[in-house]
């Protein structure tokens, strides 16, 4: 995908026609934690009203309705006899295969269904909706788009060659694969085996030791691998969304392990996998854990101030734990704060509003609250109708058509490895969200506090992917507009998750940076300079100059208050 395809807004859209990347959405939390309690095939019938929308604002445009038909007719002619000239967008991974080219039957089927779906998508630019019916048509139609793509039926070529490599293998083991899936949440193709990697062997194996243990999440303190360390140490909250493990991947692409080894004291929160015993743990409850995440890293380490580190929703409940700090006269116990791709502003986050409603936010909460938690298996289907090309047909052809395993790769694995969230916080995040209360100060409390995040002074940076579908990076740069600190925004290359893990060994990374943060992103954009390489290091840096003074590493971990637990990465981790 494109940075320009994914950085431009609704306004920006052009009528070119969909590429692969057409049923891409954008989705603020607020919008993937409803989903996740409604289920994402309800988003993909768009509200009568909408449809009446559109048929109402078509019926009244009966020349370029009857101007895309013509030309749809004339395409559709050329495509028959041989004639046409389309091609799909060299992006469009889908045909690739020189079949598609050179077999004229899969050639014509190609083109016919680009043509289609150019005519589609023009009637829906031609319609000129407002911009919430847009929306709400937009991922109808563009999921309808790629669901009947030529690439996804037996066309394929790559069945046939299979078919030919496996002596029909391929159609029996796709079937059972496909009856599997079907049967088991989140009930789209599999995008990695269950098998593919056991978590502290191949995954979370950074070593450390949990040295504290609460009901509601365990800490783990990493084994320095320096003889020197920073005096201050850093706790890292990470998502409540899935496990903490996306900080501690495989070796060599573990951000634990870079901050390990470049001589910084690390905490790390597990957060516990909730079920319907802690239905009313709210984001009250997930402050608090921060706290005492907080408290037991200095009882440890000797020290009077930590730096805290939010990942996502990590991001969210830590903004929310300074503004109470700062209320109670407490802040100077933060040296550092650090925002990775998680979103303080809605008001201009993706599609929210547009494919929200009283209605639906009602069903969302009342669904968690009789169960007592959000699943997480309906999240990871939600995220992944967000991308149905990279991340449903893509395997749909992979594991259906071809009989292939999917490809082993951590980040899927990680993501397939889903938590539920409480009932309560789910609430309490779809509430302070669709009421985009921390941009306005006292609109939200934290443990009773006031949340005015302009009081919030401890430095931060904040760190985006300019290709986020979760956390649109200009929303994640109005973080730098809330605190009152000294900020630093970094944008980083790729997505959600791929703009975290980016280490320096990897040779595409880059990032922008610009020395100052205006107001409007776009300016920012302007004044940004790109940058060769990883954030990774320039986070340590910013960093190393606020976690105090070289010290002794400890020999050992914990003290005798806090003596070791278990083994990282601990118990929690593995809750099912």
């Amino acid at each position: 995908m494109t940075d320009a395809a994914n950085a431009r807004r609704p306004e920006d859209r052009t009528t070119d026609g969909p590429t692969q990347d057409a049923g891409d959405a954008v989705m603020g939390l607020d919008m993937l934690l409803v989903d996740g309690a409604r289920g994402p095939l309800r988003r993909m019938i768009p509200p009568a009203r909408t449809t009446l929308a559109l048929g109402r604002a078509l019926a009244g445009r009966p020349q370029v309705v009857a101007r895309r038909a013509g030309g749809l007719v004339k395409d559709l002619g050329k495509v028959v006899v041989g004639r046409s000239d389309i091609e799909p967008s060299p992006k469009d991974k889908r045909y690739t295969d020189p079949a598609w080219q050179g077999n004229g039957l899969m050639r014509r089927a190609m083109q016919a269904h680009i043509a289609a779906a150019r005519t589609a998508m023009g009637l829906v630019e031609d319609a000129d909706l407002d911009w919430r019916d847009d929306e709400r048509i937009r991922f109808t139609m563009t999921n309808l788009v790629d669901a009947l793509a030529p690439s996804n039926t037996p066309l394929n070529p790559l069945l046939w060659k299979a078919i030919i490599d496996t002596g029909g293998r391929n159609a029996v083991t796709g079937l059972r694969q496909m009856a599997h899936d079907l049967l088991t949440p989140p009930r789209v193709p599999a995008m990695v085996e269950e098998d593919a990697f056991t978590v502290g062997e191949d995954l979370a194996v950074t070593p450390g030791s949990v040295v504290l243990r609460t009901p509601v999440f365990e800490l783990i303190q990493y084994r320095p691998t320096t003889e020197k360390v920073r005096q201050i140490p850093l706790v890292i909250v990470p998502p409540t969304i899935n496990k903490y493990y996306i900080t501690d991947l495989a070796p060599g692409r573990s951000i634990v392990e870079h901050y390990v080894a470049s001589g910084q004291q690390v905490f790390m929160m597990s957060w516990r996998n909730p079920d319907e015993r802690h239905a009313d743990w709210g984001l009250d409850t997930y402050g608090q854990a921060v706290l005492d995440a907080m408290a037991a890293a200095e009882k440890i380490t000797g020290s009077d101030r930590t730096a805290l580190q939010g990942f996502c929703s990590g991001g969210i409940i830590l903004a929310m734990v300074l503004a109470h700090l700062a209320e109670t006269g407490a802040q100077h116990r933060v040296a550092a704060s650090s925002y990775a791709v998680a979103v303080l502003d809605w008001s201009k986050a993706g599609t929210i509003g547009a494919l929200m409603d009283e209605e639906a936010v009602k069903e969302a909460t009342e669904r968690s609250r009789k169960k007592g938690y959000l699943d997480g298996a309906s999240l990871a289907e939600v995220f992944a109708w967000l991308r149905p090309n990279d991340l449903v047909w893509n395997y749909w052809v992979n594991n259906y058509l071809q009989g292939n395993p999917p490809p082993a790769f951590d980040i899927l694995y990680w993501n397939s490895d889903t938590t539920r969230m409480s009932a309560a916080l789910h609430r309490d995040f779809i509430d302070v969200a669709i009421g985009n209360k921390l941009a306005q100060p006292g609109a939200a409390t934290m443990l009773g506090s006031p949340v005015d995040l302009s009081k919030v002074e401890v430095d931060a940076y904040v760190t985006a992917g300019i290709a986020d579908h979760i956390c649109p990076w200009q929303s994640c740069y109005r973080t730098t507009q809330l605190l009152g600190g000294r900020n630093r925004f970094i944008l980083s290359t790729s997505g959600h998750i791929a703009s975290l893990v980016n280490p320096p060994t990897n040779p595409k990374a880059s990032f922008q940076f610009a020395p100052e943060t205006p107001a409007d992103p776009e300016r920012w954009l302007e004044l940004a300079e790109k940058q060769k390489g990883s954030w990774w290091p320039d986070f340590v840096s910013w960093l190393t100059e606020r976690t105090g003074d070289e010290v002794d590493a400890p020999s050992a971990l914990g003290n005798d208050e806090l003596p070791p637990l278990a083994e990282a990465p601990g118990t929690y981790v593995f809750d099912k």
